[in-house]
């Protein structure tokens, strides 16, 4: 597996580290959103979720799925720039600690 990241075991912490920095923003979500919601076809699903919704039900969900079975992980990715654009015009700080995570994890996913 040519993109697989060396140590999946970084990617699973890095993916800890990310749920850990959503809950503690109070961005984590006790309530599923509906199918239709998570079917978008737009990047990072922003015509049917707030980007903290996608991180969660869609990034973590299958990310986790693909670690726990020892599948191919993406081999591109560029989260820290979308968390960037939604934490802008925020608290001084907030979600600075997310999108430090989300750059590591663009980071090990692209093998930069």
């Amino acid at each position: 597996m040519a993109n697989q990241p060396q140590n999946l075991l970084e990617v699973a912490d890095c993916l800890l580290r990310i749920e850990v920095e959503l809950r503690r923003l109070d961005c984590w979500s006790a309530e599923y959103p509906s199918k239709e919601a998570l079917q978008s076809t737009q990047p990072f699903a922003v015509d049917t979720l707030e980007f903290t919704e996608w991180l969660q039900f869609i990034f973590l969900e299958r990310m986790k799925v693909l670690v726990e079975n020892d599948r191919p992980l993406p081999s591109v990715s560029g989260m820290a720039p979308m968390a960037e654009e939604h934490f802008r015009g925020r608290e001084e700080g907030i979600g600075r600690q997310l999108i430090r995570e989300l750059e590591l994890m663009d980071r090990l996913l692209s093998g930069g």
